[in-house]
């Protein structure tokens, strides 16, 4: 994505599960916003109920859970991580469970990202299209 222009960090999978979360946070939203304007929805308050729908934390628990079978072992132990840290806190509106799977979800996006592994986080954001397509 922004490869190109900026520096990514040497040794990413040092990095905290909360740090990788962070950056996957922003690379789903952004693959939904996509995806969403993709699917033909034009109006501002549509396409913001509808992203809704797919960037809480059990929407992406859910699509942890389908991937699983898809991931390679290093895939699963950056998820492993970030399903067991600690965030400290977990939002009024998610379920606990949900809430860590949610963060190991953010955490694979993040992780593929940082590493520069582009064609993965390619693979991986196609196979969670197909996911969300058959759901719809």
């Amino acid at each position: 994505m922004f490869n190109d222009i900026l520096e990514l960090p040497e040794r990413p999978r040092l990095f905290s599960p909360e740090t990788m979360a962070y950056i996957g946070d922003s690379i789903y939203e952004v693959f939904i916003r996509s995806y969403l304007i993709e699917q033909g929805l034009r109006k501002g308050n549509s396409l913001h109920q509808q992203a809704v729908k797919y960037v809480n934390a059990g929407a992406q628990a859910e699509l942890l859970q389908q991937l699983e079978s898809y991931l390679t072992e290093e895939e699963e132990a950056i998820v492993r991580r970030g399903r067991n840290s600690n965030s400290g806190s977990v939002p009024k509106n998610a379920d606990v469970v949900d809430y860590r799977y949610s963060t190991a979800f953010e955490a694979l996006l993040g992780y593929l990202y940082l590493e520069g592994k582009k064609v993965r986080l390619e693979e991986v954001l196609t196979e969670i299209k197909g996911i969300i397509d058959e759901i719809e």
